[in-house]
């Protein structure tokens, strides 16, 4: 039987997020409606997860020293890694000793906070299907990996990097340099590393929103969320609907490849695995031990979103994976580099039937930065689509007239 403490008591369970954005703030939502006292980390001041918990604080979550001291100080039951760019070792340590249990585990959040220590343990430890790749330190490395059978065209993205940051294609020789200086700019982490893909021609990718929980007896079960398809610009993800209509043979071994992904890493809550379609076949592209970006649908699209999947995975309570409707999600992009903006037009959106509007609050606005989402459902899922676009059309981020 789970037991739950009140929040800023002696009872108290506390919940640490290791970053605090869009995502982490729907996390923390989830939580405190479960009465959970929750610690929101970022490494900038007001993020949007900062503006609610109960208790915030800015550091550098890379720097080992800092990440191990803030949680012995603040005595977290459980702490939740958010981003990749966090000191897993000094998670690995803390685990060990028994201090605190890292969501889903801390070898997990080491295996999955860069692209090379998951990709190695999908392909050459588990041996499933991927697309051919290299690792490269150097640009001429990554010229003679592709000379040596990668080919054209191919994909090259930093080792660590979030939201597609420093991703790009390369078609031929002229566009490898550009490739590689915008990887090195757009790593979370700066350690001069990237994986270059060969190209797999897929007919469409999917997110496979897979739930680690325990069940009744308290065994761990998997779950799996109906399939969410997305399109993606430069590697970010810009509008996502669920369900992404699949074959039954193509479903059943995307529920295989991501079943046996997270039975390796282990632990509870929900992972984002990413995987190519292209009829029957299937393949390992990423996974996230954490609510996915594209899972922002399942706000409107099931009974229970990814968040609160999590929310309750983690603190092993029953959780439930239905829809509710099909349904899909349009990101609302700032447009402006700016802070304190204000959003026009949300009353225009909100006029539009079966959707929503969710502003996540980020105190600086980047043209390329998401602001917020658009989500809405219908029973057809291209209508869902096309009602989610126009909704997020109708809100432009400006510059505020109003600045201290």
């Amino acid at each position: 039987m789970t037991t739950l403490g009140t929040p800023l008591s002696p009872s108290a369970t506390r919940v640490m997020l290791l970053g605090s954005g869009e995502l982490g703030k729907e996390v923390l939502i989830a939580l405190q409606r479960l009465g959970v006292e929750t610690i929101a980390v970022d490494r900038y001041p007001d993020s949007p997860g900062q503006q609610l918990a109960h208790h915030a604080h800015t550091i550098d979550m890379s720097d080992p020293e800092q990440l191990k001291a803030l949680i012995q100080s603040c005595k977290p039951h459980l702490v939740v890694p958010e981003i990749e760019a966090i000191a897993t070792p000094a998670l690995e340590e803390l685990e060990a000793a028994g201090q605190v249990r890292v969501i889903p585990t801390a070898r997990a959040a080491r295996l999955t906070m860069d692209r090379e220590g998951i990709r190695r343990l999908a392909a050459e430890s588990l041996g499933l299907p991927t697309s051919p790749y290299r690792f490269c330190d150097s640009l001429d490395e990554l010229r003679r990996a592709i000379d040596e059978g990668i080919g054209y065209p191919c994909i090259v993205k930093p080792v660590m990097s979030s939201s597609g940051k420093g991703q790009s294609r390369i078609d031929s020789e002229e566009d490898i340099e550009g490739a590689w200086n915008y990887a090195m700019s757009g790593g979370r982490v700066s350690h001069g590393r990237i994986i270059v893909e060969g190209f797999v021609d897929f007919d469409y990718e999917i997110t496979l929103l897979t739930v680690r929980a325990l069940d009744e007896d308290g065994a761990v079960r998997t779950h799996f969320c109906e399939p969410i398809g997305h399109r993606q610009e430069a590697g970010d993800y810009v509008e996502s609907w669920q369900p992404q209509p699949m074959a039954e043979l193509a479903l059943r071994r995307a529920e295989e490849v991501a079943r046996k992904v997270t039975d390796d890493l282990g632990g509870l809550g929900v992972f984002g695995v990413e995987l190519f379609v292209k009829g029957d076949q299937v393949w390992f592209s990423e996974v996230s031990p954490r609510p996915h970006d594209t899972g922002l649908v399942t706000m409107i699209s099931q009974w229970q979103s990814e968040f609160e999947l999590h929310a309750r995975a983690i603190l092993g309570l029953p959780v439930d994976t239905q829809l509710r409707s099909p349904g899909a999600s349009a990101v609302i992009y700032g447009g402006v580099d700016a802070r304190g903006v204000v959003f026009e037009g949300v009353d225009e959106a909100l006029r539009i039937p079966q959707s929503e509007v969710r502003l996540f609050g980020k105190p600086e606005s980047f043209v390329k930065r998401r602001m917020g989402v658009a989500v809405a459902y219908d029973e057809n899922i291209d209508a869902a689509r096309d009602r989610a676009r126009r909704v997020a059309g109708c809100i432009t981020v400006k510059r505020s007239a109003i600045q201290s």
